[in-house]
């Protein structure tokens, strides 16, 4: 076993010694300043599958924590602008600039929902520098992220060990439901414009 695998190993046992607590600080800090691939989504399952009856706290703890942590990077990034998300991501803003602006929720919404392994701190930067409002940022967030971890508290609790294996190995999975949300988000959205453009127009 690695050094990181059983410094994670070690932070997991932790963090699950302060229940609920410690699901939260597991989440801030993940999202925050130190990257804890998993550590979070894995605890939450751990502690489901041995009280499935707090579930729902476990769950509420881990995504107050992530949001927490967000907007720490948020008004960071909200504050450093334009340059510190290209210097860090290399690429040219300009059609993520014009995503956001246009789907400011959906922008904040689906990556905050989209599970392991589809990064999420990326579009925390963008959201900031190119400032989602921070009342959308909130709710997309908190939202998304209480979608995701309720998900996978709930499986924790039905399938025990299977779903952390699961959690672990899907990949594929995890990138099919992106990519589902992404398409089910797109047509809603055309038969909104449809809807638009069929009403009679005010003369």
């Amino acid at each position: 076993m690695s050094h990181w695998l059983q410094f994670k190993f070690w932070l997991q046992l932790a963090f699950a010694s302060f229940g609920g607590l410690g699901i939260f600080f597991s989440a801030f800090v993940d999202s925050s300043f130190v990257p804890l691939p998993l550590v979070t989504d894995l605890l939450l399952m751990e502690l489901s599958s041995r009280h499935p009856v707090r579930m729902p706290y476990y769950a509420v703890m881990a995504a107050l924590g992530s949001l927490g942590g967000c907007i720490w990077i948020y008004w960071l990034a909200r504050k450093g602008g334009q340059n510190y998300y290209q210097k860090t991501q290399g690429r040219a803003p300009g059609r993520i600039r014009t995503l956001i602006e246009r789907h400011p929720m959906a922008s904040v919404f689906f990556p905050a929902v989209a599970p392991f392994p589809v990064p999420f701190k990326p579009f925390v930067i963008a959201q900031g520098v190119f400032q989602v409002p921070f009342g959308v940022f909130v709710v997309g967030t908190l939202c998304g992220r209480g979608l995701l971890f309720f998900l996978e508290g709930f499986l924790g609790a039905r399938y025990g060990e299977a779903a952390k294996q699961f959690l672990l190995t899907q990949k594929l999975p995890s990138l099919i439901v992106v990519v589902a949300l992404v398409l089910i988000f797109l047509v809603v959205r055309r038969m909104s414009m449809l809807r638009r453009a069929q009403q009679p127009q005010p003369e």
